[in-house]
């Protein structure tokens, strides 16, 4: 595919990345603070945009480029910021944490579709996306189950639309909730669906709640290579075999890799502050551009068509996880 066919949609996502930096510098100009940061910001014009006028094929091609891709090289430059010994204070108590967070989230996330009325593959979708990464951990299981196409789009689709209210109203409930800023990073990182989903909700509450989100994130993210082999198997046991075959490599993607591979050369000291200060810069900014093709995705209509269970179902499981999340925090003294 030649490169000129990114273009559009890239510059589409830079121009909405940059009026929505320049709203947050109004905002701080005329209120001494932006109370919407640009990471929202870039979200909430993008879905706008996204609600008046759909963009059509010669847009899609840079936009999904900015949402997955340029968002990736952002998340690793994110590594080479991170305060490694600051955020394994909590020890062995948070790795384990997380995976009780994600199993309890897909069995009760389960056990509520099938009860609400949900076909049980579609119930495994919901209850997979709410528990591990959304959309990429519904597009690992859906051939590995035999998923139906209605039954992927309605889930991917209805969690989009979830994620973007998530990360509107849950750094509302920081006070409310007595978090410190790590323990608004662990709660963060076990609940919202998507890693830039984490990044908008984290970010403008500190650095140290984005950065505790990121890495809670993606160590939630690599459970989604057990889940998917556990449940081909499960598949196979029961004479279900979908012949699709699992991708090893999608199960723990590149950026994963480079973001903690940053993060350890930054734990040796050998990193100068200005390259950190760059590097964090420049994923900013990355991050807000990411943002606006998460913006773009989103579809607010959607909400009117997918159906009251799998609404029911992926809202129960997202509170019942975010209850599982703060039981765990205050329960293991993480933070």
């Amino acid at each position: 595919m030649p490169v000129t066919r990114y273009i559009p949609g890239v510059v589409l996502c830079v121009v909405i990345a940059i009026a929505a930096i320049a709203a947050g510098s109004l905002e701080h100009a005329m209120a001494g603070r932006a109370w919407i940061e640009p990471l929202v910001l870039a979200i909430l014009i993008g879905a706008a945009v996204r609600t008046a006028w759909t963009p059509g094929p010669r847009w899609k091609p840079g936009v999904d480029f900015a949402a997955k891709q340029i968002l990736e090289v952002a998340i690793v430059l994110l590594g080479i910021t991170l305060d490694v010994p600051l955020l394994l204070r909590a020890g062995p108590a948070l790795g384990a944490g997380i995976v009780l967070a994600v199993v309890g989230a897909l069995a009760v996330g389960y056990a509520l579709g099938v009860t609400l009325g949900l076909r049980r593959k579609l119930a495994t979708l919901v209850a997979v996306g709410n528990a591990i990464c959304g959309n990429s951990a519904i597009a690992a299981v859906a051939p590995v189950i035999g998923a139906e196409p209605d039954d992927i789009a309605s889930s991917i689709a209805f969690t989009a639309v979830l994620g973007v209210i998530v990360v509107l109203t849950l750094p509302q409930l920081k006070p409310a909730l007595a978090l410190s800023d790590y323990q608004y990073g662990v709660v963060a990182g076990l609940t919202v669906y998507a890693v830039p989903q984490v990044l908008a909700a984290t970010l403008p509450v500190s650095t140290l709640s984005g950065q505790v989100g990121t890495l809670v994130k993606l160590t939630r993210v690599l459970m989604l290579g057990p889940i998917v082999l556990g449940l081909s198997v499960s598949m196979r046991r029961r004479g279900h075999a979908t012949g699709a075959p699992v991708n090893l490599g999608r199960l723990v993607p590149w950026f994963i890799v480079g973001f903690l591979l940053l993060a350890a050369v930054r734990a040796t000291g050998v990193v100068p502050a200005p390259i950190v200060d760059m590097s964090r810069t420049v994923s900013g900014a990355l991050t807000v551009v990411a943002m606006a093709a998460l913006g773009l995705g989103v579809d607010v209509r959607v909400l009117g068509r997918v159906g009251g269970r799998v609404t029911a179902t992926a809202m129960g499981g997202l509170v019942l996880l975010l209850g599982i999340s703060l039981l765990l925090v205050r329960g293991l003294h993480i933070g």
